[in-house]
């Protein structure tokens, strides 16, 4: 049986020539087999691709000839199947979308904070703890303790922080000092960012988890843990468990949320075609373009094919790592 490597990456770092990189980027990718999304901005790279291990390594080493990026860090899964069809190397004006202007996480971000320090922090009652991840994201495990905003996107963070920062808001200020804040995502880039932007409107103590959530449940035993239930990932596992393990939930093909066994037992989930969150979000004449879809998924698999469309927006999401 093949073995597929993947490597989620990301770094801030100037790229003001990022065009230039997307045409040989993608040829090199190419030629090695390597498939996945990688995303160029003026603010650095960001994305996941997958592939035969010595492919993917051929890649991450080819990246790491930039002496910008010489440094680059990744992170490795190991599966059994191949998590994407395409290779698409895209050019953003973010490698994640905030949408304000002027932050520079390579020269703003908050503080760093290890793994294996990261307990202490936020049992700190002084520490007010916040998820920036996405609603969809929140809802299948967090950090025991934490503020979910409820964003549908990265975008929306902005908001929610101004909104907060107001009368009996967690983030208004109290006796003119500014709570401390500590931000956590999935791998480090959004709370990266979301720390900068913090600072920009007058945080001065401001921490985020190193190598996000995936880096903790790495290094921190579970006994020890604050984390709880799963972590949701931007590939065919879904989810990871406390052991980075493929964990208990599969995905919508409708609207690309967690589906839990639970929710299979609904009604109003058809496989791919609707779950309870999005049943009632989408015209039909949309559910027989999924319907057909699923027809066309499952006469490929019988066939022992694959279907392009089986891996329908998962390098794409917005908010990624």
């Amino acid at each position: 049986m093949s073995e597929f490597l993947t490597a989620a990456l990301y770094k801030f770092v100037d790229l003001p020539d990022f065009a230039q990189l997307q045409a040989p980027l993608q040829a090199f990718c190419e030629t090695h087999d390597v498939r996945g999304t990688l995303l160029l901005a003026p603010e650095g790279i960001n994305g996941t691709i997958a592939g035969p291990p010595a492919g993917v390594r051929t890649v991450l080493a080819h990246l790491r000839t930039d002496p910008r990026l010489a440094d680059l860090e990744h992170k490795e899964a190991v599966c059994s199947k191949a998590p994407f069809y395409r290779m698409k190397v895209r050019i953003k004006r973010e490698i994640v979308t905030l949408g304000v202007e002027g932050i520079n996480p390579n020269k703003m971000a908050g503080q760093y904070v290890k793994p294996q320090d990261w307990n202490a922090l936020i049992q700190n009652p002084e520490v007010v703890l916040i998820d920036t991840r996405n609603d969809y994201e929140v809802a299948i495990g967090s950090f025991e303790g934490a503020i979910n905003p409820a964003t549908t996107s990265f975008s929306e963070l902005p908001q929610w922080v101004e909104k907060e920062m107001g009368p009996n808001g967690c983030l208004q200020t109290k006796n003119g000092k500014k709570p401390k804040v500590a931000m956590f995502c999935t791998g480090g880039i959004r709370c990266e960012k979301s720390t900068a932007f913090m600072r920009t409107m007058g945080f001065e103590e401001v921490y985020h988890l190193e190598g996000g959530i995936l880096k903790y449940l790495e290094t921190v035993p579970q006994t020890q843990s604050s984390w709880r239930g799963e972590c949701f990932v931007f590939d065919e596992r879904v989810s990871v468990d406390h052991q980075l393990q493929p964990g208990h939930f599969d995905l919508c093909r409708s609207c690309r949320d967690p589906v839990s066994a639970e929710d299979k037992l609904s009604p109003q989930y058809v496989q791919g075609v609707s779950c309870p969150g999005c049943h009632d979000k989408t015209s039909e004449a949309q559910k027989e373009g999924f319907r057909e879809r699923q027809r066309q998924i499952a006469f490929a698999q019988q066939r022992n094919e694959r279907h392009i469309g089986v891996k329908r927006g998962l390098a794409a999401r917005d908010g990624k790592a």
